[in-house]
């Protein structure tokens, strides 16, 4: 592996570690998203690059391997009744949620650039801690 890092035109990857803390149940599963699309923060849908992975809630941690080093930015939902979406009540969401580097959250989810992170090194680690308004 050391050998392709050194041929022309290889792109250096690394691995990105997520955890995830203050999950209020272990009931249902945890949607990450990973992405480098400011436009498609924090939804990710319409972004094909975005690498979503779903993991049972009673798991805090999930890894990224491959990765093109470059400004990437995760958001996290707690799915708890496992429907594959947020769910709200009058816009406000009734189900946890957060992002890398832990932003303020006031109305409405933050901007890319409140979450996002650089991927420089062979490996990184962001802990996102989860919030529930409801």
């Amino acid at each position: 592996m050391v050998l392709l890092a050194t041929l022309p035109g290889a792109v250096p990857t690394a691995e990105l570690a997520v955890d995830v803390s203050n999950l209020r149940s272990t009931k249902g599963m945890v949607r990450v998203c990973l992405t480098a699309d400011p436009d498609n923060f924090p939804a990710c849908i319409d972004d094909a690059n975005a690498t979503t992975r779903s993991i049972p809630a009673t798991t805090t941690s999930i890894r990224f391997g491959g990765l093109p080093h470059g400004t990437y930015a995760v958001a996290v939902i707690h799915d708890e009744n496992n429907n594959h979406k947020l769910d709200t009540f009058a816009g406000i969401p009734r189900e946890g949620f957060g992002f890398s580097r832990n932003p303020t959250v006031r109305f409405g989810p933050p901007r890319f650039a409140a979450a996002r992170f650089t991927l420089q090194s062979d490996a990184d680690r962001q802990q996102v801690r989860m919030r529930y308004l409801l």
